[in-house]
């Protein structure tokens, strides 16, 4: 991969590969180990021979998918900052969390493959999906928005439970209803009127 070999792709190489790994994240979660290449070539609107330039092996698109997804996590929060106020940025996040946790529990099949092969690909994402959430809670804080009582640790504990037992799409409006509650126990109090 060009990527790799550390020159930056060019531009229609880069659309690619991220239209080959947003694909991959629908098919694996829908799939499962069972997913093909062609499938996900051709959701993807690339050759296969694209997508092996790209990701020789099944492990390889899936770390990369999987990457790609705490990244764009983790990378959406200063324009959530510049574009909200930050607890609606931190609201905002809540829910791109859980569309996040979503799509990694739909792959889990695919990530325990990638283990086995001995690649971790979860080196990382916890610190990185953390600091993301320490930013926003910290805006948050300082605009007086929240409490300071609770930490981003004990706010990842409870979005982690939160996404264990109400992440997927079948469950969406349970997980809404779940984050609007923590949110709003974060939340200080407004003064009666």
């Amino acid at each position: 991969m060009a990527a790799d070999a550390g020159r930056p792709l060019r531009a229609d190489a880069q659309r690619n590969r991220d239209k080959i790994l947003a694909a991959a994240v629908r098919v694996f979660t829908e799939q499962g180990l069972e997913a093909h290449f062609e499938r996900i070539a051709k959701e993807a609107g690339v050759g296969t021979g694209t997508l092996y330039r790209n990701f020789p092996t099944k492990e390889a698109l899936i770390e990369a998918a999987y990457r790609n997804e705490v990244a764009r996590l983790c990378d959406s929060v200063p324009t959530l900052l510049a574009s909200l106020p930050p607890y609606e940025a931190l609201r905002a996040w809540t829910r791109r969390f859980i569309d996040y946790a979503t799509a990694k529990m739909g792959m889990a099949d695919a990530m325990r493959a990638v283990l086995a092969a001995g690649t971790d690909p979860y080196t990382d994402s916890r610190r990185m999906i953390q600091d993301a959430l320490t930013s926003l809670m910290d805006a948050c804080a300082a605009a007086g928005a929240i409490r300071t009582d609770i930490s981003s640790t004990d706010m990842f504990a409870a979005l982690a439970g939160i996404a264990l037992t109400s992440a997927g799409p079948d469950r969406r409006d349970q997980a809404e209803r779940l984050l609007d509650l923590n949110l709003d126990g974060l939340r200080l109090a407004r003064p009666r009127e």
